[in-house]
Parts: C-alpha cells; sequence; structure tokens
C-alpha cells in the first residue's frame, strides 16, 4: 500500500509538469524555421527585391515628367489592366508605379507562400503520422497549429518590413512604404488563417492547399472583376482589394489594413475551436470510403501517378486557361500602354524580340508563362520525394514493380503536364488575342508556336529537379532555387541591364522569341540534350541508391 500511495501522485502530476495546449510551442516554432531555413529566406529575398528593382528601374524608364503625368490616365482607363493590376491610383512617383504594378502580384506570391507553409507544418504532420507521435508526449494539442501561425506570421511580416525598407532606400516616401509592405503582410495574414480553417476541414494536406487556394483564385476574381468593371465593393470583398485600398502612395490609408487583422483573428479563433473538436490524422468532413476493389485501370504505376497527379494538374491548367485569355486578351492595348516610351521599347524588345511592340509583348509573356510551367514541373517532381519521405514508395518497389517502371509513371506527368500547361497557354493566348484583332487563324498558330518553343527550357528545370531528386534526394527541393533563378535573371535581368553572361544563365534566354523572330533550332537543340542529359543521370542514379 505504502508503495502505491507513493506512487499515485506522481502519476497525477506528470500533467501538471507537462503544462498546458500550447506546450511545445517554442521547440516546434525552432523545428519548423529549421526545415524551411531556406525557403522562406528566398522567398523574403523575391518579394523584397522585385518592388525595389522596379523602383530603381522607374527613372529610366520614364524619365519625362510629362509621360509620367499621363501614365494613370493611360493606365488607369483600361480595364484589362485594372484586371491583371488593380486601379491605378497614382502612377506619377516611382512607388505609386511600384505599388501598382506588383501589389497583387506580390500578395497573391505571399498568400501562397504561407498557405503552403501552414498546412506543411499541421496537416501534412498528421498525413505522415510524426504529428501523432508528437501528441503521445508533452506537446499540447494547440502547440503545432500555434507554432505553424507564428512561422506564418513572422515571415509575412519579415517579408513586408523588407519590402518597405528597400523601398525607402531608394529614395521613395517612407510612409507609402511601410502602408505597401505591411499590406502585403496583411494580406498573407489573412489566408494564414484561411489555411489554419482549411487544415481542420480537410483530411489531407492536398485538400486543405486545394481549398486554401480555391478561396485565393475567388479573392482574386472578386478583386479583378471589382477594379475592371467598375463595382468597386466587389474588390471591398476581397483581401486583396483590402491591400490596394489602402492606397499606398497615393493617400496612405493605413487604417483599411485593420480589416485583414480583424479578419485573420477570427479565422484563426474559428481554427482553434474546430481544431478542438476533431481528433489527431482526422478531418472535421470526412474522406469517402474506397470501394472494396480497386478498378482495373489503377493496377498499373502510370495508373498510380495519374490519381496522384490529376488534381494539381487540373488546378495548373484551369489557372493557365485563364491567364492566357487574360494576357492575349490585353496583347492589342500593349502599343497604347507603351506609347512613344522609347526605353519601356527597347526593354520590350530585349525580353520579346526586336519586331513589332505586339510581337515582343506576346513573345515575352510566352517565356514568363513558360517560367511558370517550370514551377508546376519542380512541383511535379517534388511529389516523387514525398511518395519516398512518406513511405509509400518502398511498399510498391518491394513487389515485382521496378524503380524504372515506377519512376516512368511519375516522369510522364513531369514533362507530360509541362507540355499540357503550355498547349493550353497557346491556345488561350491566341484565341483571345485572334477575337480581339479579327484575325483568329492567322494568329493563334503563331501563338502557340511561341509557347512551344519554352519547352526544352521549361525541360532543363525539369531535369535539374529529377537529377536532385536521383542524386541528392534530401535537397530536391533545392529545384525550387535553380526555377527561381531562371525566373528572376529573365524577367528583371534586362530591366537591370543585367551583363548578358549573367543572362545566359537562365535557359529561357536561350528559346527564340517567336513570333518577333523565326525559329532557330540550334538553341533548342542543345537545350533539349542538356535536359535529356540531366534526367538520364536523375534516373540512373535513382535505380543505384537507397530508398528513403
Amino acid at each position: 500500500m505504502n508503495v502505491m500511495n507513493t506512487a499515485t501522485p506522481a502519476v497525477r502530476s506528470a500533467p501538471a509538469v507537462a503544462g498546458g495546449t500550447l506546450t511545445g510551442t517554442a521547440q516546434l516554432v525552432r523545428l519548423a524555421l529549421r526545415r524551411d531555413r531556406l525557403l522562406l529566406p528566398l522567398w523574403a529575398i523575391v518579394v523584397a527585391v522585385l518592388p525595389v528593382s522596379s523602383a530603381g528601374a522607374y527613372d529610366q524608364l520614364y524619365p519625362d515628367p510629362a509621360q509620367r503625368a499621363t501614365l494613370t490616365s493611360t493606365l488607369g482607363d483600361n480595364p484589362s489592366i485594372a484586371l491583371l493590376y488593380g486601379p491605378a491610383y497614382d502612377l506619377s512617383t516611382a512607388g505609386g508605379f511600384t505599388a501598382w504594378r506588383f501589389g497583387t502580384m506580390l500578395a497573391v506570391l505571399l498568400a501562397l507562400v504561407c498557405v503552403f507553409t501552414l498546412v506543411r507544418h499541421t496537416r501534412q504532420e498528421e498525413d505522415t503520422g510524426r504529428q501523432e507521435l508528437l501528441s503521445s508526449t508533452v506537446v499540447g494539442r494547440h502547440a503545432p497549429l500555434t507554432a505553424a501561425l507564428l512561422v506564418c506570421t513572422g515571415f509575412a511580416l519579415v517579408a513586408g518590413l523588407a519590402t518597405a525598407g528597400g523601398l525607402i532606400g531608394v529614395g521613395n516616401a517612407v510612409a507609402g512604404s511601410l502602408v505597401f509592405g505591411l499590406g502585403l503582410s496583411a494580406a498573407a495574414l489573412v489566408f494564414t488563417g484561411v489555411a489554419a480553417v482549411t487544415a481542420q476541414v480537410a483530411e489531407y494536406s492536398r485538400t486543405a492547399n486545394g481549398l486554401a487556394g480555391a478561396v485565393l483564385g475567388v479573392a482574386f476574381a472578386l478583386r479583378a472583376v471589382g477594379d475592371s468593371a467598375d463595382v468597386p465593393w466587389l474588390s471591398w470583398l476581397s483581401p486583396l482589394g483590402w491591400s490596394t485600398h489602402a492606397r499606398p502612395f497615393a493617400g496612405d490609408d493605413s487604417w483599411v489594413l485593420a480589416v485583414p487583422l480583424v479578419v485573420t483573428a477570427l479565422l484563426v479563433a474559428a481554427a482553434y475551436v474546430l481544431q478542438s473538436r476533431r481528433d489527431v490524422g482526422l478531418g472535421l468532413v470526412p474522406s469517402r470510403l474506397g470501394p472494396a476493389r480497386g478498378n482495373a485501370r489503377l493496377r498499373s504505376t502510370f495508373a498510380l501517378a495519374a490519381r496522384l497527379h490529376r488534381g494539381t494538374l487540373t488546378g495548373w491548367l484551369t489557372g493557365f486557361a485563364l491567364l492566357s485569355v487574360l494576357f492575349g486578351a490585353l496583347a492589342s492595348d500593349i502599343a497604347d500602354i507603351v506609347g512613344e516610351n522609347a526605353e519601356m521599347r527597347e526593354v520590350l524588345a530585349r525580353m520579346g524580340g526586336s519586331q513589332g511592340v505586339i510581337d515582343a509583348y506576346l513573345a515575352s509573356t510566352a517565356n514568363v508563362l513558360g517560367m511558370v510551367a517550370a514551377l508546376f514541373v519542380v512541383q511535379a517532381a517534388m511529389r516523387m520525394r514525398a511518395e519516398e519521405t512518406a513511405l509509400r514508395a518502398e511498399p510498391l518497389l518491394t513487389t515485382g514493380i521496378s524503380r524504372l517502371r515506377w519512376l516512368a509513371g511519375h516522369l510522364v506527368f513531369v514533362f507530360g503536364g509541362g507540355l499540357a500547361l503550355l498547349v493550353v497557354a497557346g491556345l488561350g493566348m491566341g484565341l483571345a488575342h485572334g477575337v480581339r484583332v479579327g484575325d483568329v487563324a492567322g494568329s493563334t498558330p503563331d501563338v502557340v508556336l511561341s509557347c512551344l518553343v519554352q519547352l526544352p527550357a521549361v525541360f532543363v528545370v525539369g531535369g535539374a529537379a529529377v537529377l536532385l531528386f536521383g542524386a541528392l534526394p534530401a535537397y530536391t527541393a533545392g529545384a525550387w532555387a535553380v526555377a527561381a533563378l531562371a525566373l528572376l535573371i529573365t524577367m528583371f535581368g534586362p530591366v537591370l541591364d543585367l551583363d548578358q553572361a549573367v543572362l545566359n544563365l537562365s535557359p529561357f534566354q536561350h528559346v527564340p522569341k517567336v513570333p518577333s523572330v523565326a525559329v532557330t533550332l540550334t538553341p533548342m537543340l542543345w537545350l533539349a540534350v542538356g535536359a535529356a542529359a540531366l534526367t538520364t543521370a536523375g534516373v540512373v542514379r535513382f535505380t543505384r541508391r537507397d530508398i528513403g
């Protein structure tokens, strides 16, 4: 009895020692920062550098005060421009032009980074079973969600303040820079809250990301329609519209930023309530049970890969279709936008070829869409690594399925998906441009070709991702850095007048600028050979290394 009496208090005091529902939050924050020690700083630098580079080039592109004075009316009165970039409040200053040019795009980018980061450290941890192991220790019930929220909040604030600091450093107004940077942070925080809610509702990380992405798409649509169709109350329903309604460098209505903060607080509170009402590993909306027997069409590695990639590819195809139609419809207005600005015409010529402004615009836009397609290719390649680390690949490979056969099923969607995206982009942009100029049959083939010539460069990025997966699997995420570097060099190298040797580092600098110039096969063949060599090396290394 004495033994029992002395042991009982020790058992009962364990919960008190363990603490409350937030126990272990600090340790989980350190773990998350260690895991994302490369990606989050990289994205913060990208977000901060883009507007600074634009502000620095503004004086070179528009040296004449008369040109600056007409920018607001020229661009602000164009619904197609407002659809993409938002309302043009005051483009007569470098800060106002930068806020208009990059405000929506950077808000979307920051929102996506926060969504993926939060879901990765919450719902994905439950998918892999790691969260259940942690929950069996002294880690509190709300600690993982709190840690993920703190990391995303810190990232959003650092990125926003770094952007503001950069703009101040190149001579822009302090108040406008702070409103712009904090507006980006506020938009990212709202979608951090959205992801916190979807991570409780969905049972799998892909579904949680998809739901949060759908909310982001609706928000963009509300802002786009509200700003382009002169229905301003619609854009007030969008978190992306709140950051533009703060009017950085054009009034600096900083009080508007209180709206996203209140919405974020409500979303976070809802996420905590929802988390308390479900079990670890489960979502509030349970997944449907599968059939007792698998369909005969699913009895192959290709069918499995199709099942794994189909949702992501469908989303990308839908987004590419919408964006390409928008870009194509805008092409006929590009001459009015550029006007007689010799500097802007020179930049377009360097990016898209030396012929007419419209052809140069189509070529440069196809180039950008090719770089975005490369991001999908990297994401699809990362799926192979996810299957491996989640221990779903190894059981398959213990059967009669060879490594090469398993890998080939995924590579079809890595490279075939990139091809499909460029075909959709070419058709959407070509048809939209053809309808506006009244020459569908004449415009569409050239625009489709301008997108397809990007394919070898896209495959080079994909080959680099496959090589990292095969040879250095722990560093597969480095493929994002490859794609980001190519994108930054190609998009901003000509504007910043970088040395040609630096520009040549991007594979997208070597594709022909169709339809401005004729197709030249030599650089495309070299790119194809390089992509094939990278992919082959990655496949060979994968067949010889350990799994996991």
